[in-house]
C-alpha cells in the first residue's frame, strides 16, 4: 500500500504517544533518571518533538551530534498531542491553504505550536518519498508538554548505538527488528486538515 504524503506514524497507546528529542548529557540524562524536564530544560524556548525514530536518528546523528548525545523517548498524553496539533500552525506558508503571506505571518507568530512536514528516513538515513511530523512547542505548549502532558521519558541512546551498529555492519533486519513498532496515528482529518495533510 503506498503510504499518503503526509501522516503520522508513531508508537502510540490508547493513552499516549511516543515523541524522540535529543539533548546535551547535562539536560537528557537527569530527564531519563527523574521521568520530567530538568531546572535547566528551558520553558521559554521552542522544543521540536518528533515521533519518528528514524528521523530523529537523521537529526542527531545517531546521538553522535555535538549537543545531543543523549536520545529520548517521551511518552506523552495523547490530549496533549492533539491539543497541540489543534493548535499548531504550519511553519511555511501554502498558497491555497492560507489566505495570503501577511495573515498566514501573524497567525504563526501567535500559534504555540507550529508543524514541519520532512521527509521520513530509511535505515540508511536517506529521504523516503513521504513525510514525517515535527512539531515545535512554544510558550503555553512548551510549558504544558513539560509540566502536564509528559507521563516518561527514557533513554534510549543505547537502541540508537546498537541500530546504528547494525546498519553499519549491513545486517539490515536485525536493524528493523529493534525499531520502535511506528503506525499510522488515528486522527480525525479535521486535527490535521489545517496542517496541510
Amino acid at each position: 500500500m503506498d503510504e499518503p504524503k503526509h501522516r503520522i506514524r508513531a508508537l502510540h497507546t490508547e493513552e499516549t504517544v511516543t515523541v524522540y528529542q535529543a539533548y546535551r548529557p547535562e539536560i537528557g540524562l537527569p530527564a531519563a533518571r527523574d521521568g520530567r524536564f530538568p531546572a535547566a530544560w528551558s520553558r521559554t524556548r521552542m522544543t521540536w518533538i518528533k515521533p519518528s525514530f528514524l528521523w530523529m536518528m537523521y537529526r542527531c546523528g545517531w546521538g553522535r551530534k555535538e549537543g545531543q548525545e543523549t536520545v529520548l523517548a517521551v511518552e506523552i498524553s495523547r490530549d496533549g498531542f492533539e491539543w497541540a496539533l489543534r493548535h499548531a500552525y504550519l511553519s511555511h506558508y501554502e498558497r491555497g491553504l492560507h489566505s495570503d503571506r501577511a495573515s498566514w505571518q501573524r497567525e504563526l507568530k501567535r500559534a504555540p505550536a507550529r508543524v514541519q512536514w520532512d521527509p521520513e528516513r530509511d535505515l540508511h538515513l536517506r529521504p523516503l518519498p513521504y513525510r514525517s511530523l515535527q512539531l515545535g512547542l512554544a510558550g503555553e505548549a512548551a510549558q504544558r508538554f513539560a509540566d502536564e502532558w509528559t507521563v516518561s521519558i527514557s533513554d534510549v541512546t543505547p537502541l540508537a548505538h546498537q541500530v546504528h551498529a547494525l546498519v553499519r555492519a549491513g545486517e539490515l533486519e536485525a536493524a528493523a527488528e529493534l525499531l520502535p513498532r511506528e503506525r499510522p496515528y488515528p486522527s480525525h482529518p479535521e486535527l490535521l486538515a489545517h496542517l496541510g495533510a
